[in-house]
């Protein structure tokens, strides 16, 4: 069931909403809206991963781009006790000439930061990007 929720603002505030929903790829501003308010929240509660406290627990994707030589390292990772590892995916991006690998986990605010810490002083290791999974009460899992 939608509910519709309102609010006012001057011409050229709903103008710039209007250019960012398109610019974003939105198809409304209604969708956009709820993202970008959800987007909000989650960081005003969790902040980033560099703030937030040692002890709090995160599922995320771990996201590895890398040249040959560091499969060993990724492959150790996957089967340590530093993060619970749920899913893994290896993909080859020929037009980027590198490779990349997927990381679906859960693991402390802690953790993460010593694992990217670590791979950004990894040889080989091009770039480590870190995308936490939602907050919520509720849902399908």
């Amino acid at each position: 069931m939608s509910r519709v929720i309102s609010f006012s603002t001057d011409d050229e505030f709903a103008n710039s909403i209007d250019d960012l929903v398109i610019k974003s790829g939105y198809k409304n501003r209604s969708r956009f809206i709820r993202d970008a308010s959800m987007f909000f929240a989650e960081k005003q509660q969790r902040g980033e991963l560099e703030e937030m406290a040692d002890n709090v627990v995160v599922e995320a994707m771990l996201i590895v781009y890398y040249q040959h030589g560091i499969e060993k390292k990724l492959l150790e990772l996957r089967h340590s006790n530093e993060l619970d590892v749920s899913s893994y995916n290896h993909a080859c991006l020929p037009h980027s000439h590198t490779c990349v690998d997927v990381m679906n986990a859960k693991g402390t605010a802690k953790q993460y930061r010593k694992i990217i810490k670590s791979l950004h002083n990894t040889p080989n290791v091009d770039k480590v990007t870190f995308v936490s999974a939602p907050l919520r009460d509720s849902g399908c899992c």
